[in-house]
């Protein structure tokens, strides 16, 4: 039976256990392929640090990544290493030396993804990047390859288990934002800073590679509407439940005018939407098509073991199509689509204002929204002496429309505050 190699560049949570999958499971994998898997280099920046590798590994350990790259009897080269520079450098030297590419980087791919599509279709080798959103759920090749008939019409998700276990804790237990990103923390569930979770920015990565996916138009992070969780309060969470929803922070593409939409925020949605129960730690992406329907796709999004499993099955796909002599899809995107502004976007609104309790608000608030045309579909006042909390939920309105109701809000002498703004999906067309 033939031998590949494969040179790896990375051994942090997911690439040991990627090291530890292709031991442990070696014999079949090789059996599935038609050839055994070896791995010959594994790059590292640090040699003395503690890894869960198999024993007879260590010794393939190395700091320089150029040895990897490089090397002619190196077949396939697997990235887990993270980061843009200098990683982005070594694939495309990889690339450069005839070596098809296995990557988890949802960062180099949502920023960069064009320079490595091209050199890789230059050279005629694969690039695979299952294992860059949600993890170990099977999306990335179903979008490629299942739907490649298909005209899909909105993806929307939770692609980011820490701020969805938060999410989930605020809901549950009554936490707030503090407390939950806490224990989160405690737990290891966030990185050391756990900024591109809590404001959005890993998200809106995975966001531009599904919306690239989905619409077949090159989407990169910038192209992202972000909106973070930071601000959730637990009376947010609290008036959520009592209208029938829950709090996601949620990643959506929408075809929309011509155009394709792309937005990451918090969200209101039904607690019947499928959505609504996914709990902890874990993702789930909903996928719209115009013949297929509704699809949802469910797992666990993160972590070394599921995550090793998306990129085994990668590295098997690529050492496939080197025995064949075939070649997997190339750059998602072939054509050209506004990137539609927030501002163009539709959703349902709530809104929660503090305001003084008199008489005469209702009217001032009521006019306020009715001149810029956004309809209220139900409201509700709370009181608290002389002042008072106006809960109101719209009906699908615009974006700008909305921003325009909220300036004017904000100068009414009835209004002390706009204390919440979110919007609400999965509820009317």
């Amino acid at each position: 039976m033939e031998t590949l190699r494969i040179g790896q560049l990375g051994c942090g949570i997911v690439g040991s256990a990627v090291l530890r999958l292709l031991d442990r499971n070696g014999a079949d994998i090789a059996q599935r392929v038609g050839a055994r898997l070896e791995v010959s280099k594994i790059a590292v920046r640090n040699l003395s640090k503690e890894r869960d590798i198999p024993s007879g590994m260590t010794s393939l350990l190395m700091t320089d990544p150029h040895e990897v790259v490089t090397d002619p009897s190196i077949d396939i080269v697997v990235e887990v290493m993270g980061g843009i520079e200098p990683t982005r450098t070594f694939l495309l030297e990889a690339i450069a030396n005839g070596k098809p590419i296995v990557t988890a980087n949802k960062e180099l791919l949502a920023s960069f993804g064009a320079d490595l599509f091209d050199a890789a279709a230059s050279k005629g080798v694969d690039l695979y990047f299952e294992a860059a959103v949600a993890g170990g759920i099977p999306l990335i090749r179903p979008m490629r390859e299942s739907l490649a008939g298909e005209r899909i019409r909105k993806v929307m998700g939770i692609v980011n288990g820490t701020t969805n276990f938060i999410l989930t804790r605020m809901s549950e237990e009554g936490c707030s934002f503090s407390e939950a990103l806490a224990e989160a923390e405690r737990l290891g569930y966030t990185e050391l800073d756990p900024t591109a979770d809590i404001e959005g920015f890993d998200p809106a990565a995975k966001a531009a590679i599904l919306a690239s996916l989905a619409f077949n138009t090159r989407v990169v992070s910038g192209d992202v509407y972000r909106e973070g969780i930071a601000n959730i309060t637990a009376q947010d969470i609290a008036y959520a439940k009592r209208l029938g929803y829950e709090v996601k922070l949620l990643a959506i593409a929408e075809r929309q005018d011509g155009g394709v939409a792309v937005r990451v925020h918090p969200a209101m949605i039904p607690v019947s939407h499928p959505l609504a129960s996914v709990r902890e730690n874990f993702n789930a992406v909903f996928v719209e098509g115009e013949d297929v329907g509704e699809l949802m796709f469910y797992g666990r999004g993160a972590g070394g073991p599921p995550t090793s499993v998306s990129v085994v099955g990668d590295i098997t796909t690529v050492a496939r199509n080197i025995l064949t002599g075939g070649r997997g899809p190339g750059a998602p995107w072939y054509r050209a689509a506004e990137i539609r502004s927030i501002d163009a976007m539709f959703s349902q609104y709530y809104i929660l204002l503090n305001v003084a309790d008199r008489p005469g608000v209702l009217a001032a608030v009521a006019g306020a929204f009715g001149e810029h045309g956004v309809s209220i579909a139900s409201v509700w006042q709370e009181g608290f002496g002389d002042q008072a909390q106006l809960v109101m939920i719209t009906h699908r309105g615009r974006e700008a429309d909305l921003q325009a109701t909220l300036h004017e809000l904000r100068s009414l002498d009835v209004v002390t505050k706009v204390a919440s703004v979110m919007r609400v999906e999965g509820g009317e067309a």
